[in-house]
This record gives structure tokens, C-alpha cells and sequence, in this order.
């Protein structure tokens, strides 16, 4: 295997920049640059020079041994000065040395992966931990970064092996009087797992709007205050506002962090009828993305008016524009801030409530692969049921489950997600 070799910090000035080496010609790369090998695990100060003698910079040294590194191989990190032109310098030098390479994307990640030092959801985990922006997120991304989907798969697996060997007890001695019927148990372990599944299943759309952001739509007729309540929210003029009715045409998008929990507002174009072929497509827009949002908050003019989009739970239904405070806490003013704080607090209470029924399974691949598998179970389950000479079926389905589970953590059919999950990763990871 090649020695591979990046910058793994961002790129651009810096107080201190990191270049990491990992493979079998580690060591010797940074014996070359900086005279001798620290000791593994041990960070110390070493001049770097080029072949030619001249002192590239003056850098911390630290050295891991092959099994004990984030790759599983022997790696070593460079800790430079922040300068553009000293990391272009040492990886020019390092691109020297016969047998390294600079690494490609994800691709000491992709080694973790490879020498098991990380499954496949932890991967994920990793890559959703780099892009947490809110404290939500953060929390999220290292629970799965720190094995919490391999942990239940593992139980999962081990109920399955547990049903499968059962079974195929029933199988083998067929022709055998069997002293204890196993279905009960059999059974027993099935429905534990599918209530396991189920509930992550349920549960990932939760994850999922954590990790991608939660969408709250402003909704109402024009002239109602929308935008100015979303730049209030935004607490900056990101929508025009003017006393022309059809300003907004399309949906504006602002993104902020309410309790720790990531939030986009939306602003729409004015509900009503026009004859005006943009803003008609604007409004059709604005009824999709409020569909679609996770919360709505409708504008009316007064108490008497009917919302054009009927609102569901968690939704708030106020009188938008009221200035001056007439109508109390059944309104809102991005003008004057009234009852702005009040919202706030609303959708960060829903949002939270709702986000309490997260699962630790956060992306459409691992809701797949567990649907899967809970076909595979109630099949095999309904075999079972259905009747004992039929045990054959059932062992086969029970296979098929474990084997979905397998591909959920990356033990088996790997390759076909590899490319799309590398790919968001930065040179340096």
C-alpha cells in the first residue's frame, strides 16, 4: 500500500497548519525531513529540511506506531507554522520522496474503514461531525462517530444468530423427534428486533431533519409583514421589503441555530391570485416548500380571516403586521419586535419536543437497509407461523436480515457506497 500524504487542516494563513503521513514509508519520510524519528505518541520539536539541507520550518513532531493511529497504519503528523508558502514546501518535498503520494479525497478515512478501525456508519458519523454546525448536530454526529449504530446491530445480530441457530436445530434433525418446540423463542427474538428496527426507522426522519436542518415556513398574503419578519429573525435585510404587494416572488432562505437546533426560515411569495405568470410560480413554490416545511407560520390581516394553507400541528396562526401591540399575543411585528420572542420560543419548544424522538440511524441508507431487514423478519416470522415444515424459508429470510445488517455497518457489499460517501470528504481526512 502507498504512502499517502495531505494537509489535513484547512487551507489559507493560519497560527499552525498540520500535514499527515500514513502508510508503511512514514517513518522514513520523517526521518528524512527531520533527522531522527520521535518516539510513538510522544510530540517534539524538530528542524525539517530538504534533501539539499535547507530548513524548510521549524515543527512538532508526532509519530504513531502501525495499529495505534486514526488509519491503523504507521503515521506521523507534521505541526507547522500556518504559512501558505512552508506547507507547500514540505508537501512539495514529501512528493519527492520515492514511494509517497499525495492522498485523495477521504482516503485516510477510506483506510480506517479498510484496516477496521472504523465501520461504515462511523465513517458517516465522521463526516457529519465535520459539517455540525449547531450543538445538536455535533451531539448527533459523535454518538454515531462513536460506534452507537455497530453497538445495536451487534445485539441485533446476536438475537438473529441466536433465532437462525434454532431454527436450523429444527432442520438438521428433521427426521428426529425435537424435545422442545422453538418457535416461542424464535418468535420471542423476532419481535424484539422488528420493535427494535421499527422504532429506529421511525425515528431517522427525526435524526435526519437534525443533521440536514428543520424548516420553518412564513406563509400568508402579500404585504403581511413576511419579510420583515424574517429579517427580524435574521436580524439583517435578507429580503426586500416594500409596500409594493408581490415583492417576494421566490422562497428566500435564512439559516440560524435555535437551542442548539438548526433552523431554516423561509419566506414566501404572497398567497393569492394573480394573472402574473413569475409570481403565479412563486406562489405554487411557496405552497410546496410550506407543505413540505417542518413548521408553518401563518400571517393573517385580522381575526376574521380564513389561513389559504390550513395549518397542522405545532403550526402558529398569528395577525401579522400589528405595529402597535393591538391584538396581544395572538400577533407578530418584525417592525417592532412584538411577539417576536414569543415565536422564538415556540418553534424552538416543538422542535425540541420533536427532536427528543431521534433515532441514532441519521440517513436515508441506514432507513433502507433496516427496512429491509424488518421485511426479511416478518417474512421469516409469517413463515414460521404459517407452518413448522416451512423452517427452511424462515432460516433463509432470517440470513437475508442479518445480511442487511451486515451492509449497514460495512462488513459485507461495501464498494457500491464507497464513492458517494468519500466524496464529501476534504483532501486531508
Amino acid at each position: 500500500m502507498d504512502t499517502i500524504f495531505a494537509e489535513a487542516t484547512a487551507r489559507g494563513k493560519a497560527g499552525v497548519a498540520v500535514v499527515r503521513i500514513s502508510g508503511p514509508l512514514a517513518f522514513s519520510a520523517v526521518e528524512m525531513l527531520a533527522g531522527d524519528v520521535p518516539l510513538p505518541r510522544r510530540t517534539a520539536l524538530r528542524v525539517l529540511k530538504d534533501a539539499k539541507g535547507a530548513v524548510l520550518d521549524e515543527a512538532l513532531v508526532l509519530c504513531f506506531e502501525q495499529g495505534a493511529s486514526f488509519t491503523g497504519e504507521q503515521s506521523a503528523e507534521l505541526q507547522l507554522h500556518g504559512s501558505i508558502a512552508i506547507v507547500r514546501s514540505v508537501l512539495a518535498e514529501l512528493g519527492r520522496i520515492e514511494g509517497l503520494r499525495a492522498a485523495e479525497a477521504g482516503e485516510f478515512t477510506r483506510r480506517a474503514l479498510e484496516n477496521e478501525r472504523l465501520d461504515l456508519t462511523q465513517v458517516e458519523g465522521l463526516a457529519d461531525l465535520i459539517d455540525a454546525e449547531t450543538e445538536a448536530q455535533r451531539k448527533q454526529a459523535m454518538r454515531v462517530f462513536s460506534g452507537a449504530i455497530g453497538a445495536k446491530v451487534d445485539v441485533w445480530r446476536s438475537a438473529l444468530i441466536r433465532a437462525a441457530a434454532l431454527i436450523e436445530a429444527t432442520i438438521d434433525f428433521a427426521d428426529e423427534e425435537v424435545p422442545v418446540d422453538v418457535s416461542p423463542e424464535v418468535l420471542e427474538l423476532l419481535a424484539q428486533v422488528i420493535g427494535d428496527l421499527n422504532r429506529e426507522i421511525e425515528g431517522s426522519h427525526i435524526s435526519e431533519r437534525i443533521r440536514d436542518g428543520f424548516e420553518v415556513a412564513i406563509v400568508g398574503p402579500p404585504n403581511i409583514g413576511k419579510s420583515t419578519l424574517l429579517n427580524a429573525l435574521a436580524g439583517r435585510d435578507a429580503a426586500i421589503t416594500s409596500e409594493i404587494a408581490g415583492t417576494t416572488r421566490d422562497v428566500i432562505e435564512v439559516r440560524m441555530e435555535l437551542d442548539g437546533l438548526p433552523v431554516t426560515i423561509l419566506d414566501t411569495a404572497g398567497l393569492r391570485e394573480t394573472s402574473d405568470v413569475v409570481e403565479s410560480m412563486g406562489i405554487e413554490r411557496a405552497r410546496s416548500r410550506a407543505e413540505l416545511a417542518d413548521l408553518r407560520v401563518v400571517l393573517l390581516p385580522d381575526e376574521t380571516s380564513e389561513p389559504e394553507i390550513l395549518p397542522k400541528a405545532g403550526d402558529l396562526v398569528l395577525i401579522g403586521k400589528d405595529d402597535c401591540g393591538t391584538f396581544g399575543p395572538a400577533s407578530i411585528s418584525g417592525e417592532t419586535g412584538h411577539g417576536v420572542s414569543a415565536l422564538v420560543a415556540h418553534v424552538s419548544s416543538v422542535l425540541s419536543k420533536r427532536s427528543a424522538g431521534s433515532a441514532v440511524a441519521t440517513h436515508e441508507r441506514h432507513r433502507m437497509a433496516m427496512s429491509r431487514a424488518v421485511g426479511s423478519l416478518e417474512t421469516a416470522r409469517n413463515e414460521i407461523l404459517l407452518d413448522s415444515d416451512r423452517a427452511e424459508i424462515a432460516a433463509e429470510f432470517l440470513r437475508t436480515a442479518i445480511y442487511d445488517l451486515d451492509c449497514l455497518v460495512g462488513r459485507i457489499d461495501v464498494e457500491a457506497v464507497l464513492g458517494e460517501i468519500f466524496s464529501s470528504f476534504c483532501i486531508g481526512k
